[in-house]
């Protein structure tokens, strides 16, 4: 399994969002974010959202930077992805 992290580009809430997914497996996307202390609230769906700030703690703890395409392409690839119109 790759947990992978993208740019921090997305505002909300006065600051800059990335997203944090697995190109395999959710269990180990959500023991990875546990261990991280990005909170089970921060899930949604097929990813967590993660503050810029979490970034280099994520990177040094494995994650692997990727682009925006990139990282969606993986997680189609993976099975895992939750496409938006089946978000609701």
């Amino acid at each position: 399994m790759t947990v992978l992290v993208d740019d921090a580009i997305w505002p909300a809430h006065g600051r800059l969002w990335a997203h944090l997914v697995s190109d395999a497996d959710l269990a180990e996307l959500h023991a990875f974010a546990a261990q991280q202390g990005i909170p089970a609230r921060a899930f949604d769906r097929d990813h967590y959202d993660v503050p810029e700030e979490a970034l280099p703690r994520l990177l040094s703890a494995g994650a692997v930077h990727v682009g925006g395409k990139e990282l969606t392409r993986r997680l189609i690839r993976s099975g895992l992805r939750v496409r938006a119109r089946d978000r609701r």
